[in-house]
């Protein structure tokens, strides 16, 4: 009797998944017709962006449909940079990049990797990402997740690549941002750059639902 419950079961799973992909074929992929995140505030909690660009062969490689890259500076001359990569969902929703892997590559060391959380917005409970210090000549703080549908938030691209499912099942759309919060500190800054950039993070959990690309 077990085994043939075991069998109904997997043979119902399998007429699922080949009804959900039936679906997903002969439905009409939504493409990006306004990426908005050129839109978020050039103020930010203090800071004064600048806007700045990578090389354009670094462009090709991640092969995002928007970039974003600023220079956050506040009065006393402290810098925050914001990278935001979006992948609409003609792209697959996410980026094929990570710092674990790409910072070494780099020749940059990391030196501690552990979760952090932020707060929530409106004070509803905390939000887990990643929390990495890198050090090359420099000590580089970082803090970075994965963001889809708006106002998803994920710590790893596992997550990430279950919500994206879900979303293109429900909602025909699977599109995803890869967000990092870094700045360099001194020796003596760090529990102080730490809290900044952990500040500085939440604000920008809270404003990019807001400037969230648009498909259709």
């Amino acid at each position: 009797m077990m085994r043939n419950a075991s069998f109904i079961t997997a043979l119902v799973l399998l007429v699922l998944t080949g009804a959900v992909s039936s679906l997903l074929a002969y439905r009409s992929v939504p493409i990006v017709v306004a990426t908005n995140l050129e839109k978020l505030p050039m103020e930010i909690d203090g800071y004064h962006a600048i806007e700045d660009t990578f090389p354009e062969s670094v462009y090709k490689e991640l092969n995002a449909d928007k970039h974003l890259y600023r220079h956050y500076w506040d009065a006393d001359g402290s810098v925050i940079d914001l990278y935001i990569g979006y992948y609409g969902t003609a792209k697959g929703g996410r980026t094929g990049h990570n710092p674990y892997a790409c910072l070494p590559g780099a020749g940059i060391a990391i030196v501690e990797a552990k979760d952090a959380f932020l707060p929530a917005k409106g004070g509803a409970g905390r939000v887990k990402v990643n929390y990495i210090l890198a050090r090359n000549e420099y000590n580089i703080m970082m803090l970075h997740w994965y963001q889809t549908a708006g106002s998803k938030v994920m710590s790893s691209g596992l997550k990430q690549n279950v919500e994206r499912f879900v979303g293109r099942v429900i909602n025909n759309r699977n599109d995803g941002a890869f967000v990092r919060v870094s700045s360099t500190v001194s020796d003596k800054d760090f529990p102080g750059g730490k809290q900044k950039l952990e500040r500085f993070a939440a604000k920008v959990l809270d404003l990019l639902p807001q400037y969230w690309p648009i498909e259709r």
